[in-house]
């Protein structure tokens, strides 16, 4: 039996609006899917463009510390201490270099850390080429000094000998001096177990290490050495043994000090430094001094 065209036309307009709601649906979720996509497209390239800055912000300050690492190997000096101090910086130019190639560039803490540690480094590398370049100008002029005593002296020996007296002296005090001196400062950390390291949380004392050197015209008997400490904010470590002392017409206050018998022969001492509050991160310095004059410095840098 042939259907009625106008049930045909009815049924077909049915079928067609059942069929209208869920092609709807599927577009919208075609399109929103689509759009999805492109957002996390987006994301995806923004983060790899970041990682890449980082990646490139890393190697340049790998070629700046290895650059740094250059700069302190082709520095020298004719003076023991600071040799001394520049191995020591040294060291923490190379340390530094190794925590950065175990870094993740995307470790932006870390990263700015190493920035700053790098920028101090350099700063005392800087200080280092100023107190070198004083010492050898200070060198220079005492020896041209003594040099032009002499021949002042070899001109007029016979008509002044107390001149001659003067310029004997003279040379004498530059070859060898009354004044203490000493080598192989160093500033250590140690744990609880007494060993050395550089972990701050596991350091419970600091010794300070160095030797008076042999010197025949230093006054002979007992001497106070004083050494203080820093620390990496420049605040000075104290404690109930801290006292104080002039230096060059300067009061001073001393973190520790300890006197021992100078009878003209090389002395090594220890001093200790304990009960001064929790160590931190950073580098802690040291400066030891007699009453006379300034021994030398040191470092020491923890971790």
């Amino acid at each position: 039996m042939a259907e009625d065209p106008l049930e045909r036309i009815e049924r077909e307009e049915r079928e067609r609006k059942e069929n209208k709601g869920p092609r709807t649906v599927m577009i919208i979720l075609a399109v929103v899917a689509v759009a999805l996509a492109c957002v996390l497209g987006y994301m995806l390239y923004q983060r790899n463009s970041l990682v890449k800055d980082l990646e490139t912000e890393k190697a340049e300050l790998a070629q700046q510390m290895v650059a740094l690492q250059q700069d302190f190997d082709s520095l020298n000096s004719d003076y023991e201490s600071i040799n001394h101090q520049l191995d020591t910086s040294r060291e923490q130019v190379a340390l530094l270099i190794e925590k950065l190639s175990k870094t993740e560039a995307t470790n932006r803490a870390k990263i700015r850390q190493y920035e700053k540690e790098l920028g101090t480094l350099r700063s005392i590398m800087k200080g280092y080429i100023v107190q070198i370049d004083s010492l050898n100008t200070l060198n220079k002029k005492l020896t041209a000094d003594a040099a032009a005593a002499r021949r002042e002296a070899a001109e007029s020996r016979a008509a002044n000998e107390q001149l001659t007296q003067q310029v004997e002296s003279l040379a004498s005090q530059v070859s060898a001096g009354k004044i203490l001196k000493a080598r192989g400062i160093s500033l250590l950390a140690h744990y609880s177990n007494d060993k050395t390291g550089d972990r701050h949380s596991r350091v419970r004392y600091m010794t300070a290490n160095l030797s008076l050197v042999e010197n025949s015209l230093a006054d002979k008997g007992p001497v106070r050495i004083y050494v203080r400490v820093k620390d990496p904010e420049g605040i000075l470590l104290n404690n109930t043994e801290s006292t104080s002392f002039t230096a060059g017409g300067e009061v001073l206050q001393a973190t520790a000090s300890r006197e021992v018998d100078y009878e003209g022969n090389e002395v090594d001492l220890t001093i200790y430094i304990n009960d001064t509050g929790e160590f931190v991160k950073g580098v802690y310095t040291l400066e030891v001094y007699t009453e006379q004059s300034l021994l030398g410095r040191a470092e020491c840098m923890l971790r």
